[in-house]
């Protein structure tokens, strides 16, 4: 295995929601990723998979902090295909926000949808934030050191592509329904991670969430 050191990491925001701050996500998913020991740089924008630069083509594992905005079909399949071919990606919060049709999915986001493995839902019922609980419920690196922890942050929920994933962290609505956070699927010789944390810095700041982004991008990348 190539040594982490070597290996490189790129946080690729992208987005017209103004509810997001994707300039300071930039900035701190960058930190998280040289913490784990990654050669890390930032980048704008989702056109950049289809006959990619250097800069794209070189990387190891993508952390995603996006939140709607442009995402060609074309550049989706782009990426897809990429991890199938062994890359990683870290798909956090709003990065599974696709677009509408018929009150389904867009076909233009099929690619998108495959490979995440889920679409953003709605917040559920209630208020759209609050604190919480999050279960860790599985051990796997991702999760190693890791207790049940408390944050205030967004809710989301999703609708899964299918029944690739293994379940790492969830919480319980307040009705009792449980909702998945975090989880991991593999598609080809990739890895994918989604984190459905990660709303604003009174989420990023958390030590538990920062551990999970760490940890999320080492899996992903391929180093246990």
């Amino acid at each position: 295995m190539t040594p982490q050191s070597a290996k490189r990491a790129m946080v690729i925001v992208n987005g017209d929601d103004i509810h997001h701050d994707l300039l300071s996500a930039s900035l701190v998913f960058q930190q998280l990723a040289s913490e784990a020991g990654y050669a890390t740089r930032r980048a704008i924008g989702t056109s950049r998979f289809v006959e990619p630069r250097p800069e794209t083509a070189e990387t190891d594992v993508y952390v995603f902090y996006t939140a709607g905005g442009l995402f060609d079909t074309a550049q989706q399949q782009a990426l897809l295909d990429a991890v199938k071919a062994g890359k990683g990606i870290v798909a956090l919060h709003g990065a599974n926000i696709m677009g509408w049709e018929d009150d389904g999915l867009a076909p233009a986001y099929r690619p998108l949808f495959e490979l995440l493995g889920n679409r953003y839902l709605s917040h559920g019922p209630g208020h759209h934030e609050g604190r919480h609980t999050i279960e860790i419920v599985a051990e796997h690196p991702i999760t190693a050191g890791l207790d049940d922890f408390e944050l205030f942050d967004e809710y989301y929920e999703f609708e899964l592509a299918d029944d690739n994933v293994t379940v790492l962290a969830q919480r319980h609505r307040d009705d009792g329904i449980v909702i998945p956070v975090l989880y991991v699927r593999e598609i080809g010789r990739g890895r994918v991670v989604y984190l459905a944390l990660g709303h604003d810095m009174r989420s990023w700041g958390e030590p538990p969430v920062r551990a999970l982004v760490r940890q999320a991008i080492t899996w992903a990348a391929g180093d246990e």
